[in-house]
Parts: C-alpha cells; sequence; structure tokens
C-alpha cells in the first residue's frame, strides 16, 4: 500500500484543557482541538458509557457511522460491529473502528481515549 506523504507547514500547540469546543451527551466528554489542517479529540466516558445509550439519541443513527483511529490512554472499551465482530481495546493500544458499531465502556474505570480522525463528527447533533 502505498502511502501518501502528510505535510505539516506551521509549529502550533493547542491544550485539551482548553479545547476549541466541547460535546457532552450523557456520560461523555469529547475535548475538540483545531489545529492546521487536522482535528485531534480527547474523548473521556464514564463507567456504564454506552454508545446506543449516550450518543446514539444525539446523532439519531441505528449505530455509530464514524471512522475511527485513535490511542487508548487509560480504561478500556469493548466494540461490536453490526456483524457482530467483536473486539476490546485497553490501554496503550492504538486502533481503527469502520463505520457501523456499538460499543461500551469494560468495568468501573472511565475510559479516555485521543481520536485523529473522527474528532469533527463525533458525537455532533443530527
Amino acid at each position: 500500500m502505498a502511502e501518501t506523504a502528510v505535510k505539516v507547514t506551521k509549529l502550533e500547540s493547542k491544550s485539551h484543557n482548553n479545547p476549541d469546543e466541547v460535546r457532552a451527551p450523557a456520560k461523555t466528554r469529547v475535548e475538540i482541538v483545531r489545529l492546521p489542517g487536522y482535528t485531534l479529540g480527547r474523548m473521556n466516558m464514564q463507567p456504564g458509557w454506552k454508545w446506543s445509550e449516550c450518543v446514539k439519541p444525539v446523532v439519531k443513527t441505528d449505530s455509530c457511522q464514524v471512522s475511527h483511529v485513535g490511542y487508548v490512554v487509560s480504561g478500556s472499551i469493548t466494540v461490536r460491529m453490526t456483524d457482530g465482530t467483536q473486539k476490546t481495546f485497553e490501554a496503550g493500544s492504538s486502533y481503527t473502528i469502520p463505520p457501523g458499531h456499538d460499543a461500551w465502556v469494560e468495568g468501573n474505570q472511565p475510559f479516555q481515549c485521543i481520536e485523529v480522525l473522527s474528532a469533527e463528527q463525533y458525537a455532533k447533533p443530527a
């Protein structure tokens, strides 16, 4: 697979502690930071969070229709694709998730990840 070189043209930094935008559906906090040409999200989901219960009412789709690429900072989350395929991601893992899934936080620890692909679209009201 040929890869296209990514070009960054400006030296810049922003803190997720002072994000450009915050989205906060039930048991969810998404902190959006926009840099030239890129949007990153720090996502925090509380124990008991489930996409179909917390985000689905906001986006109004049957399953999550966003593609995800990210890194798990802490906690763990299980993702189930509409075809039944299921995988759990834990702290220290990088991941890709295609559209068409549900997900839930495992255990009683909050889940935190950094998303590098879906942040601009994730949990935006329909």
